[in-house]
């Protein structure tokens, strides 16, 4: 239960409220342990104080009397549990909404490399099942708790008062019930653990299955990925059973123990009635506490359960919460309009590979210049890209920015001033226009500006053929456009930004030679101004580029303009003999 401990400063953030709620607990318990008092003397008056010759209209109103007494407490008793849930039970949906948006947050500091190693349906499942199994505990498992201890501390005081031998004989089962809980909170965690590790493999391959569910049909892999989800299903179901097994035997063990109470209670009250230790409402009061008490213990195998899962989750929550991003940033300082970036000997190792994906490059790019990356697949194009950004750092050398080390400028300021576009272009299940505007959240955007981004990407006549234009909603991931509608839409927002950097990552690789040269011309006069770095694997997307750099396997083997490369009939001239010799077919 260790892990629970995180939540305490959220409980002490809502101290008053929770406080509140304690207090609403005491008062309906005292409502309610005043009820079996009021049966106890009315069984005590029918009994003793009743002769046979009272008059039915004395009768009545005495039972008149005991009801009404008897619905008032009720209504009391009532009416401060409803404010009970009122409080506890809002708090733990105040905390889940709180505990969601810093796991939210969490998600949005991390770097690049950890999206890369994980999991989606796993850090869905973290978000979603995870926290809601915590929100139980701080919801339903800590108002019965505490309603538990506040209860059995009224039932026990008040029973002593009647009797303690009585007592003590009827709360011998109690230390029983107790053992139990102890032994089984060990199986219940494990089996807890190992519930939701299955459940997030289970959201993986269903996420995953959603998005490629194209792959899927068209390679008829139905029914091999549905037989992946039972066999997970199937497990799942099969440790899930286990913890309702444990659940299962738990419960009736408690019904029984209460059960044997009550019988002690009945037949030794019984005779302490008959020695005159007691009187015969005093066993009915007893019997009365014990049933009061019956669901508050029958609960402590649920509330334990329920104590117990949000234990492991959020034990897996905390582990997430405590992974610290690789890349931070560490100025706060303006940083100047983007003039020029150097690599300096710069090597990328990925982690667990082994292998350099770059390998001592070196090159500089100015304001007012195009750079071509050119290269084979696996090359180390897109690595290069995200060392640009600094979604990776590298693993030796450096990389200038205005001649200052990328790792000590001002990272947000450095990323609003760049324009990238993708080689995997997302777009959001929005309008076209709110996913052009999407790169820029410090200003208005009109139509006008929408109206020239688009042209300049030459998408604009595209989004007029739809008949609600920048209106249209696109469906998950832009699946009612084509491959190269999206890429020039990705172009779009990137241009909106009016980025004094511009990265390009293979981003024309689904449009035709005669509309990449349109948006190429385009590009070449944005460029005039700024930075523009283009990774491709088509040497006719660099054409227009001022110097190209050809890599293979991370290194630099080539470098020149188009003419100067190809003269030297090397790797360059190479794949531009092969690509213009497929083109001509």
């Amino acid at each position: 239960m260790k892990s629970l401990s995180y939540l305490n400063k959220y409980l002490i953030k809502y101290k008053w409220r929770l406080l509140f709620g304690v207090l609403c607990i005491i008062a309906s318990n005292y409502f309610g342990v005043e009820m079996p008092k009021i049966v106890k003397g009315a069984v005590n008056d029918f009994i003793g104080n009743i002769n046979p010759n009272e008059t039915f209209k004395n009768i009545a109103f005495l039972s008149l009397k005991l009801f009404g007494f008897y619905m008032l407490l009720s209504l009391g008793k009532g009416f401060f549990l409803f404010l009970t849930r009122q409080s506890i039970i809002i708090v733990s949906r105040f905390i889940e909404y709180d505990l969601k948006n810093e796991v939210y947050e969490q998600y949005q500091k991390l770097n690049y490399s950890f999206y890369k190693k994980s999991k989606t349906g796993d850090l869905m499942n973290r978000i979603s099942e995870d926290v809601s199994q915590v929100r139980m505990y701080l919801g339903p498992g800590l108002m019965y708790t505490i309603n538990l201890v506040i209860l059995f501390a009224f039932c026990i005081t008040t029973m002593l008062r009647i009797n303690v031998s009585l007592t003590l004989i009827v709360l011998a089962p109690l230390p029983v019930l107790s053992f139990l809980i102890y032994k089984v909170s060990s199986k219940m965690n494990a089996f807890s653990k190992a519930v939701q590790v299955e459940q997030s493999l289970m959201s993986t391959i269903v996420q995953e299955t959603f998005s490629g569910i194209r792959v899927i049909k068209a390679y008829l892999r139905e029914r091999e990925m549905n037989q992946k989800f039972n066999e997970s299903a199937e497990n799942y179901k099969a440790k899930t059973m286990k913890l309702v097994v444990v659940n299962a035997l738990f419960m009736p063990t408690i019904v029984f123990l209460i059960g044997l109470s009550n019988l002690l209670a009945i037949y030794y009250g019984g005779l302490l009635t008959y020695s005159k230790q007691i009187t015969p409402g005093d066993i009915v009061a007893f019997v009365y506490f014990i049933n009061m008490l019956t669901w508050p213990f029958a609960s402590v195998g649920w509330v334990t359960s329920i104590n117990q899962r949000a234990a492991a989750s959020q034990e897996r929550i905390n582990e997430f919460l405590r992974i610290q991003p690789e890349i931070v940033n560490t100025s706060d300082k303006p940083l100047g309009n983007i003039s020029s970036i150097e690599f300096k000997n710069v090597s990328f190792k990925h982690e667990n590979a082994g292998i350099d994906a770059i390998s001592n490059l070196s090159f500089a790019l100015k304001s007012g210049e195009t750079l071509g990356i050119v290269g084979r697949t696996g090359s180390g194009k897109s690595t290069l890209l995200n060392l640009v950004m600094r979604q990776l750092d590298p693993t030796s050398g450096e990389i200038l920015v205005n001649h200052e080390n990328l790792k000590s400028i001002n990272l947000d300021a450095y990323r609003r001033q760049s324009g990238v576009v993708p080689q995997e272009v997302f777009l959001f299940s929005d309008t076209i226009g709110n996913n052009i505007k999407f790169g820029v959240n410090e200003r208005e955007v009109d139509e006008k500006e929408l109206i020239e981004v688009t042209k300049k990407a030459h998408v604009y006549h595209n989004i007029q053929e739809f008949s609600t234009g920048f209106e249209t909603i696109l469906g998950e991931r832009g699946v009612n456009l084509s491959g190269g509608q999206k890429q020039r839409i990705s172009i779009a927002r990137a241009l909106l930004r009016k980025p004094n950097l511009l990265l390009l990552d293979d981003c024309l690789s689904a449009v035709d030679t005669e509309t990449e040269d349109i948006i190429l011309r385009s590009l070449a006069e944005e460029s005039k101004e700024n930075m523009t770095l283009i990774v491709s694997h088509r040497i006719s997307s660099l054409r227009f580029a001022d110097k190209i750099i050809v890599l293979e396997n991370g290194a630099k083997i080539e470098e020149g303009t188009h003419e100067e490369l190809i003269s030297k009939a090397g790797i360059y001239s190479e794949m531009y003999e092969k690509q213009l010799a497929d083109s001509e077919k």
